[in-house]
C-alpha cells in the first residue's frame, strides 16, 4: 500500500469516527484489536446494504427463504463441517518479543517484522472462539461461537424441507454475526474477530449448477453495482483447482480495489453436496431430497453466495470517498470531503434546516416542513429526515456532505415573505433549485422511489 493509498484509508477511519459511522471498539479502555461499535450513521448505511442485499436476493425472488439461526450451536456440528480439525491459519511466534504472526503473510517466515528476532516453526491456529455452555466444564459442555452462518443454513435444511415444503432449486438465505479469532486483525473493518455475513445456500440438482452458477454469478455484480460500487474496481478471480477447497468444483473469488489494495470482497462457490452429506453422517438423520415427479431421492448440491457485510461497508465508504477543489464556490472553502453514496443507501436522505436559526419564523416553517416529510418517509419506508440548524449553512453543509445526504432543504426568507418555495440543495453538483412548499413531499418521494 503506498502513501497515497494509506492516506485515503487513514482520513475514511478519521471521517467515520467523526461524523458517528464507526468507532473503535472498548475505545476508552484502549480499544480492543478487530472489534469496531458502529454509530447512527454507520447502523444505518449498514442496514441499508442489508436491504439493498434482500431486495436482489430474496424479496425479487420466490425460492429463497431467509432464516436466523442462533449464534451458538452443538460442537457436533462444527465437527461435521470440518471447523474443529481444520479451520485454521499457519502461526509463528517471535523468540525475543513473543509477538504472533500469521506466516502466510510474511515476505521472510523466518525473520520478525516487528524486531528482526527468529521466528518459530509455523504452526496451526485454529480460529473458532471456544467457551462452555451449562454449570459443568467438560468436553460435552464444549461449544464454539460460529465461524461462518452457513452452518446454522445446513443443519436447518430439513426444517425448511418440512416446514415450507420448497422445489429444488431453492435457497435459504441468512444475515448474522460470525466469530473468528484472527491472529493479526487489521486494516480497520477489514480484518475483524466479530463480524457480520450475508450467505446464501442455494440447492439444486447436481446437473443443473453449471447454469445456477451463472444466475447467481449475475445477482452478485448486480447487487455490488445497486450499492455504487465502481465496476472498474470489481474483479471476477477464479480460484484455481490446487487453491480451492477439495470438494468444490468452481469457485470465483470478487475482489475489490479497497485502499490497501485489491483484496476479497466476496466469494462464490459450488460446494457440491459435501455439507449435507457430513450433517447426514454425523446427526444420522436423513437429509435427502424426495423429487415429485421422478420419485428419485439424492442429496441436494449447494451453491454459495458470499460477501462480508463490513468488507461491503468498507467498499462503500471508500468508492464514496471525494475530496474536490471548489474554489469557484466562493463560500469560503477551497476544498470540500463528501460520501458521493448512492441514493439508496445514504444513511441520511434529506437535512432541512432554516437560514438563520435565531429567526423564529424561519425556524417554525422549517420545522413544519421537517416534520410533513419525515411523516411521508417514514409512512412510505423511503429512509431518515434529519432536522439541523447548528452552525452556518456553510457549515450544514460540509457537515451533510461528510454524512453523504444527497439533498438539504433551506427555508429563506423568499420562503416566508415572497415565492413560498424552498432552496434544495445537492450534494454532488452542489446547485440550487426552488421548489414549492406545497410541492416538495411529491418532489422528494418521486427522486427516492426510483
Amino acid at each position: 500500500m503506498d502513501k497515497k493509498e494509506n492516506n485515503i484509508m487513514e482520513k475514511i477511519v478519521s471521517l467515520c469516527k467523526r461524523r458517528g459511522f464507526i468507532f473503535q471498539g472498548s475505545e476508552i479502555y484502549g480499544g480492543l484489536a478487530g472489534t469496531f461499535d458502529y454509530g447512527p450513521y454507520g447502523v444505518t448505511l449498514k442496514r441499508n446494504i442489508e436491504n439493498a442485499w434482500r431486495d436482489i436476493f430474496i424479496n425479487s425472488r420466490e425460492d429463497i427463504y431467509e432464516i436466523n439461526a442462533d449464534i451458538l450451536m452443538n460442537g457436533k456440528a462444527w465437527e461435521a463441517s470440518g471447523h474443529v480439525a481444520g479451520f485454521s491459519d499457519p502461526l509463528s511466534e517471535c523468540s525475543k518479543c513473543k509477538k504472533r504472526f500469521r506466516t502466510d503473510h510474511l515476505e521472510n517466515i523466518e525473520i520478525c517484522p516487528a524486531c528482526g528476532g527468529k521466528l518459530g516453526e509455523s504452526r496451526n491456529f485454529n480460529m473458532m472462539f471456544k467457551t462452555q455452555a451449562g454449570a459443568v466444564e467438560d468436553s460435552s459442555s464444549t461449544v464454539y461461537l460460529r465461524p461462518e452462518t452457513a452452518g446454522g443454513i445446513f443443519v436447518n435444511f430439513k426444517n425448511i424441507m418440512d416446514s415450507i415444503h420448497p422445489k429444488l432449486p431453492f435457497g435459504i438465505a441468512q444475515i448474522g454475526k460470525a466469530f473468528r479469532n484472527e491472529i493479526t486483525p487489521r486494516d480497520f473493518i477489514f480484518r475483524l474477530r466479530e463480524m457480520e455475513q450475508m450467505e446464501i445456500e442455494y440447492f439444486i440438482n447436481a446437473k443443473d449448477w453449471e447454469e445456477k452458477f451463472v444466475e447467481l454469478q449475475k445477482e452478485f455484480k448486480k447487487f455490488m453495482l445497486n450499492i455504487g460500487l465502481d465496476e472498474n474496481k470489481i474483479h471476477e478471480v477464479e480460484i484455481s483447482a490446487a487453491d480451492r477447497a477439495h470438494y468444490s468444483k468452481k469457485t470465483i473469488d470478487f475482489e475489490y480495489d479497497f485502499p490497501i489494495g485489491q483484496k476479497e470482497l466476496a466469494g462464490l462457490a459450488y460446494r457440491g453436496d459435501f455439507d449435507l452429506k457430513s450433517h447426514q453422517e454425523y446427526s444420522k438423520v436423513n437429509l435427502e431430497y424426495l423429487d415429485d415427479e421422478s420419485k428419485e431421492k439424492f442429496l441436494a448440491h449447494a451453491i454459495e453466495p458470499s460477501i462480508g457485510l463490513e468488507r461491503t461497508v468498507l467498499a462503500v465508504l471508500s468508492t464514496a470517498y471525494t475530496e474536490e477543489d471548489i474554489s469557484e464556490a466562493k463560500d469560503g472553502s477551497d476544498m470540500r470531503t463528501v460520501l458521493k453514496f448512492k441514493n439508496n443507501i445514504a444513511p441520511v436522505k434529506i437535512c432541512v434546516s432554516p437560514l438563520l436559526k435565531n429567526k423564529e419564523i424561519l425556524v417554525n416553517k422549517a420545522k413544519e416542513a421537517y416534520k410533513n416529510l419525515k411523516k411521508e418517509f417514514t409512512k412510505l419506508n423511503l429512509g431518515v429526515i434529519v432536522y439541523d440548524d447548528g452552525g452556518n449553512i456553510g457549515k450544514r453543509y460540509r457537515k451533510q456532505d461528510e454524512i453523504g445526504t444527497p439533498y438539504c432543504v433551506v427555508i429563506d426568507f423568499e420562503t416566508v415573505e415572497s415565492d413560498g418555495c424552498i432552496s434544495v440543495r445537492d450534494r454532488d453538483t452542489m446547485k440550487q433549485v426552488r421548489v414549492k412548499l406545497e410541492e416538495v413531499n411529491s418532489y422528494f418521494v418521486n427522486k427516492f422511489s426510483n
